[in-house]
């Protein structure tokens, strides 16, 4: 069996204006700068340089089996998600890039594996289009570590997890919106230290904020980049639990009991670093993922596994493809 890519993400050739499908306001647009190359842009302000393979099938699929990559999923560009707008404007643009994607992946020959996106500030119309998107192709969603101030831990974002466990959705939590200043806009600093953090704390906030409580074990939910620093804290993590019960202590269990209860992909890197993500989380509950097809991320796909000599060939091939495909159902 082929690898199995769980973490990548798709930019459409094209979309509407944003302003006339969802309302005034700064939209993501998309200029088209070669056959091969174009530039998204937020409002006037050039965001990021994305090339074909963002939205080519063809140019994905020869990627992936140039890495031996079986099946690959596909979710959308976290610029997507219009959390700072209404619900209603977030859910019309939740719709387009939903079913852009799925065109996107309609070529792969079912390769192509599209996860959709949902207005998760509305969580009834985070249900709804979940729901909708499930029906007509996905195979999952990604969400975004918060909606501005209001964490994983927050009623409606439960709510929606807890929807998504009753219905067998699985979730890929992708960091994003991490916050600026003027140490952080130096060297991208704010996607290497900022992405981390987002996710170590966002897991926290599973934790101690009580939503692996509340939420059925059957919830499949995996976070991306390793799990940003969590692994690495988790004893000070554990330590402040036993210590600080007044303030940190507020789970009903230790943070080490809940470590079976989520995944994370293995775009760490280093092969020191999977190990300590195998040490801590175990084999089964690591994933292979890329960030395909952005310049941070890992090609060939899996490679830090395949360098892993710590690993047996029945801890690879669980972290390669089996461990995801129970993460997908399959």
């Amino acid at each position: 069996m082929g690898t199995i890519d769980v973490h990548t993400h798709s930019v459409p050739s094209a979309w509407p204006d944003l302003r006339t499908q969802a309302g005034p306001g700064v939209w993501p647009s998309l200029r088209v700068d070669s056959e091969r190359e174009a530039m998204i842009l937020l409002g006037d302000v050039e965001f990021r340089r994305v090339g074909a393979e963002a939205w080519d099938a063809e140019t994905r699929l020869a990627d992936m089996d140039a890495d031996g990559v079986e099946l690959q999923v596909v979710s959308p560009t976290p610029v997507f998600f219009s959390y700072d707008k209404t619900g209603d404007q977030a859910a019309k643009v939740a719709r387009i890039f939903n079913e852009l994607t799925l065109e996107i992946c309609a070529p792969g020959g079912g390769r192509l594996i599209p996860f959709a996106q949902v207005p998760l500030q509305d969580p009834d119309a985070a249900c709804a289009e979940a729901d909708r998107a499930m029906a007509s192709g996905h195979a999952g969603v990604e969400i975004g570590n918060h909606v501005g101030d209001r964490d994983l831990d927050d009623a409606g974002t439960v709510t929606f997890l807890q929807h998504c466990a009753e219905r067998g959705i699985p979730v890929f939590v992708h960091p994003w919106d991490m916050p600026s200043s003027p140490r952080l806009e130096r060297w991208m600093a704010r996607w290497l230290t900022g992405m981390p953090a987002e996710t170590h704390l966002s897991i926290i906030a599973m934790i101690l904020g009580g939503v692996f409580d509340r939420v059925p074990p059957s919830l499949r939910i995996a976070f991306a980049h390793g799990g940003g620093s969590f692994a690495f804290w988790l004893g000070r993590f554990e330590n402040a639990w036993q210590q600080r019960p007044d303030l940190v202590g507020v789970s009903e269990r230790p943070p080490s009991a809940y470590l079976d209860r989520f995944s994370v992909d293995s775009v760490v890197f280093d092969p020191a670093a999977l190990r300590l993500l195998v040490d801590t989380l175990g084999a089964e509950r690591v994933m292979v993922g890329s960030d395909y097809p952005y310049p941070l991320g890992e090609r060939p796909v899996g490679s830090v596994v395949e360098r892993s000599d710590f690993l047996d060939e029945a801890q690879k091939a669980a972290i390669l493809h089996g461990n995801a495909r129970r993460f997908l159902g399959r």
